[in-house]
């Protein structure tokens, strides 16, 4: 290797460990899987060089990723369909596996179609650069996720951006020039706040524009939806969060799917999603669809951890979601209270930039059905004495 390119990446790596915005990757010790209903028997948990966490940052909501129903699942289509798919979906890579989940998803959010994708930073991506090219304008919110971003920068589409959440905002772009699409997230994953849908929904369609919602972090965790075929006109939905396994849909119009199918390069020319991560996401969506009781049990943990937060004077974003922010705003003093959290066995998450604009360094907590109001007060104490 040139040692030009060995050097530039030295620097690289050297500047952002002078910043505090190195990312290094760590391989944690899972604990046993428990059984989730009728009770909660304990938190998500992990074990790193020796030592035990109680786990705040984690996406797998309800906890389902340890359900006995999803591993039950998994197996019997590991026997069924063996553990990999052979090939791209256009080859032989697509099952009655793939069909059922696809006709699922769109039994329960009323889309005409749906298309999987290994992840949902590919389903994004491409979207975005399959969809639009330079002939069309996109509208997105100012905190849209890197990986609509990199898409629309790869489409070359002209990038509109509105201020977060701001209907106010997005009226007055849209009245200088109508896009071909506007773009939001259900749940923004780095604030926890919901996007007004409704109002977007209405003024998209007073203005005939497409409406696109990455439903990431909302999909699976309130009742009702967020987000269905009444409101967006095509909707992203991962299952890496609230179904606690992998992959990923684009859900809209038959028109859009074919359309998706004939020239969307990262469907085209990658393995498909195995069918046993199908049968697995499936057994999910039947889950959540027909057992409430982790939902409620997530929204109660919410209420319950906010409560104890106001009383100890942690003064967090405002967000009724599992994903719970404490803007601290220096990205030394992110890590500092990350650590201190860290020796007391609780891993929360460090958010600094770029993930997050300069000055508003974060921790960020996740809340989940599977944490008990012991494991939230510990977490709760915690923040008190990291953060004296």
């Amino acid at each position: 290797m040139s040692t030009s390119l060995l050097d530039k990446i030295d620097k690289t790596q050297a500047q952002l460990a002078s910043q505090g915005l190195l990312r290094r990757r760590h391989a944690i010790s899972a604990s046993l899987p428990r059984e989730l209903h009728p009770e909660l028997s304990g938190a998500l948990s992990f074990t790193l060089e020796g030592k035990h966490y109680l786990n705040f940052s984690s996406n797998d909501y309800l906890g389902l990723s340890r359900s006995s129903q999803l591993i039950d699942a998994m197996c019997g289509a590991a026997k069924r369909y063996g553990v990999g798919s052979g090939s791209s979906p256009l080859v032989t890579g697509y099952s009655e596996a793939h069909l059922a989940l696809e006709q699922r998803l769109c039994k329960i959010t009323g889309h005409q179609a749906a298309l999987l994708f290994c992840s949902g930073f590919s389903a994004n991506t491409a979207l975005m650069k399959t969809l639009f090219d330079s002939s069309d304008t996109v509208m997105a919110d100012k905190l849209m996720h890197a990986s609509v971003i990199d898409g629309l920068r790869d489409s070359q589409a002209q990038l509109k951006r509105f201020l977060h959440n701001d209907i106010a905002s997005a009226e007055r772009i849209m009245n200088q020039r109508v896009p071909t699409a506007l773009v939001t997230e259900s749940i923004f994953s780095m604030d926890g706040d919901i996007a007004p849908l409704s109002s977007l929904s209405q003024l998209c369609k007073q203005n005939h524009v497409c409406l696109i919602v990455d439903d990431a972090h909302g999909f699976g965790v309130q009742v009702p939806p967020l987000v269905d075929a009444k409101i967006a006109d095509i909707q992203v939905v991962t299952f890496g969060k609230a179904l606690g396994c992998q992959g990923a849909a684009i859900l809209a119009s038959q028109q859009v799917i074919d359309f998706l199918v004939s020239n969307a390069r990262e469907y085209i020319y990658s393995t498909a999603i195995s069918p046993v991560n199908a049968c697995v996401a499936l057994a999910a969506v039947d889950l959540m669809d027909t057992d409430r009781f982790l939902v409620q049990r997530l929204s109660d943990n919410i209420s319950y951890f906010r409560q104890q937060c106001a009383q100890a004077d942690i003064k967090l974003a405002d967000s009724g979601t599992a994903i719970q922010p404490l803007v601290l705003g220096d990205v030394d003093t992110t890590l500092l209270v990350a650590d201190k959290l860290k020796q007391l066995g609780l891993w929360v998450g460090a958010i600094r930039p770029p993930t997050v604009p300069k000055g508003s360094a974060r921790l960020r907590m996740t809340i989940t059905a599977m944490h008990t109001r012991d494991n939230i007060d510990r977490l709760v104490d915690g923040l008190s004495t990291s953060l004296a």
